[in-house]
C-alpha cells in the first residue's frame, strides 16, 4: 500500500494506522502476514486500536484489536 503521508513501506505505527483505516483486502492480508511473522507487531496493532475502542462504529479497529489479542502468544 502506498501511504499518503509516508515515504517508506515499513510497518510503523503510522503505516499500521493507515492500513487499518484506509487499507483494502490485500493490504490487510499483507499486515496479517507480517504480524504472524513478527510478533512485536501485535503490540503495535493493539497500541493503534486502543484509542478507538470506545467508538462502536470504528469496526476496523475493533476487528484488528480482537485479531491481535487472539494471536498473542500464550504466557
Amino acid at each position: 500500500m502506498i501511504h499518503r503521508h509516508l515515504n517508506h513501506q515499513r510497518f510503523t505505527l503510522a503505516a499500521i494506522d493507515d492500513i487499518i483505516s484506509r487499507g483494502r483486502w490485500q493490504d490487510w492480508a499483507e499486515l496479517r502476514k507480517a504480524v504472524l511473522q513478527e510478533q512485536p507487531l501485535l503490540e503495535k496493532v493493539e497500541r493503534i486500536c486502543r484509542p478507538y475502542l470506545s467508538d462502536p462504529y470504528a469496526q476496523r479497529y475493533h476487528f484488528w484489536m480482537h485479531y491481535a489479542q487472539a494471536h498473542r502468544p500464550a504466557a
